[in-house]
């Protein structure tokens, strides 16, 4: 019988988590080492504060995504970000629907079964989801935030058969975790373009997954409270270091939940908006001091 190590490894997956820290030599099409992402920008009306307030602290911002979904916007609302995204050289990343935790089952509302959470219940709930996805590119949206693996492999089968384009961006949620590198392969063989990793991971099980995959990765240095609160931005530069391609991605902790959104709590939607982008200058800050090579991809997103 093989040892554990050779299975793996014969699996071209790391056999032990990387604490010698292996510098990553991967990198963006466009070869930027990181990109900067803020998440919960829900609605055109957001997405103006984000662009004014990245003007303002003179922040690079590479991707906005939004959780309140695709169905939760109006066509105009998403065509408005569509081409705020096109002025400015932003990625503009829209959750797909419906979800299990916002549906008449009761598991996901439960102690024990939350971990159902973002997933499509049902043949139905999995053509709904892909509607919503058709809908939005036809809408000129070309990402995507993805939290079932059943709709990740649909979606990718799309794109290989022309039913998606093909630079279509297959971002997987932070609430379809990847905690270890053959998870992270099983999303990226399935289609996923960009992972999220789950916010309390070490840098040794980080620069591990890294090793088994291609794909950007995306990572919270601010995570928020229902994720655990997590607030590493002194690890930014590691995180570039060892991670790259990664989207620095800069939630807000001590906020309060949002989704779904609308415009009744608007003023609050905008306000946080504001200030992860300032969260995101000061991220930025501590990675040009400790790391000022650190490579960012331009601002004309090349996925």
């Amino acid at each position: 019988m093989r040892t554990t190590d050779t299975i793996l490894n014969d699996l071209s997956l790391p056999a032990r988590d990387a604490y010698d820290l292996p510098t990553s030599r991967k990198q963006f099409p466009d070869g930027g080492q990181y990109r900067v992402e803020i998440p919960s920008c829900e609605g055109p009306r957001a997405m103006e504060a984000v662009v004014a307030a990245a003007r303002e602290h003179a922040v690079p911002i590479h991707r906005v995504s939004q959780g309140s979904g695709v169905m939760l916007q109006t066509d105009d609302e998403i065509e408005r970000m569509v081409a705020l995204g096109g002025a400015h050289g932003i990625e503009v990343c829209l959750f797909v629907g419906p979800r299990a935790n916002w549906d008449v089952g009761v598991q996901a509302g439960s102690a024990s079964g939350k971990v159902l959470g973002s997933s499509l219940r049902g043949v139905d709930q999995l053509a709904y989801g892909i509607e919503d996805v058709r809908h939005a590119a036809d809408l000129g949206v070309r990402s995507v935030l993805v939290a079932d693996i059943g709709q990740l492999m649909v979606l990718g089968r799309m794109k290989k058969a022309g039913d998606l384009p093909s630079d279509f961006v297959l971002k997987i949620s932070v609430t379809l975790a990847a905690a270890n590198p053959a998870t992270a392969r099983v999303l990226e063989d399935l289609g996923a373009t960009s992972i999220n990793l789950p916010v309390d991971l070490s840098l040794p099980q980080i620069a591990a997954i890294r090793l088994a995959i291609d794909v950007a990765i995306d990572f919270y240095v601010e995570a928020p409270d229902d994720f655990g609160g997590t607030v590493r931005y002194y690890e930014i530069a590691e995180l570039v270091r060892v991670a790259a391609p990664i989207y620095v991605k800069f939630g807000l902790r001590n906020a309060p939940g949002i989704y779904p959104s609308g415009q009744h709590i608007e003023s609050t939607v905008l306000a946080l908006s504001r200030e992860r982008v300032r969260r995101a200058a000061i991220g930025l800050a501590l990675l040009r001091r400790y790391a000022p090579d650190a490579v960012a991809s331009p601002l004309t997103v090349q996925v």
